[in-house]
């Protein structure tokens, strides 16, 4: 068993958002089956609406409306008899705010989308500090929290989230799958203008 970087893995593959997918994504529970597929591979609706605590039949449904616009697909080689399997098609989806500007609806879909980030982020983070106490302290030394307040044209802005990412995909790049110590992590990117009242 090796604790070296693995770089024998594919390149994720991704997708830019059009204002359908936009639309269809921004339902809780299917950001919670595309997230769930994309994290835990290929699954029945059965295993979702269990793991997800809904039931199988408004699992189903948000299946193939994920479906309809591209974003899941079934896995007919998993499947047996009428046991249908569902994979995420992408890993990663992009899109640009300002894309949608003539769409009034993919505008509210896409602030929708956004704010539901913000709030798992901080329900994740809560979950975690709950129950903290109970991990090795090398894991509660490990993790980051943190903030800064930069002064930044929109350009540098952009080229300093673009270079985070470059360092998010280097590290899922080279993921140490197989360490004994080794867990999912979830690393959330946010940066925007400090804004009033903000103090």
């Amino acid at each position: 068993m090796s604790d070296a970087p693995r770089t024998d893995r594919p390149a994720p593959r991704e997708v830019q958002l059009d204002a359908r997918q936009i639309r269809v994504l921004a339902h809780p529970l299917r950001m919670r089956l595309l997230g769930t597929l994309r994290v835990d591979g290929p699954a029945t609706a059965t295993a979702l609406a269990d793991k997800l605590d809904t039931n199988t039949g408004a699992t189903s449904y948000h299946l193939r409306q994920l479906a309809d616009v591209g974003l899941v697909a079934e896995d007919p080689g998993l499947g047996t008899g009428r046991q249908r399997w569902w994979r995420a098609v992408h890993d990663i989806s992009n899109f640009e705010p300002t894309d949608f500007d003539d769409d009034p609806d993919a505008r509210a879909a896409v602030r929708w989308i956004e704010a539901n980030h913000v709030r798992l982020m901080a329900e994740q983070a809560e979950r975690w500090m709950a129950v903290a106490e109970e991990h090795p302290k090398e894991w509660r030394d490990a993790v980051g929290m943190s903030d800064m307040v930069l002064t930044l044209p929109p350009a540098r802005l952009r080229a300093l989230n673009d270079e985070l990412w470059q360092v998010i995909m280097r590290y899922h790049d080279e993921s140490v799958t197989d360490a004994p110590d080794a867990r999912q992590v979830q690393v959330y990117l946010a940066a925007f203008p400090w804004t009033e009242g903000a103090r």
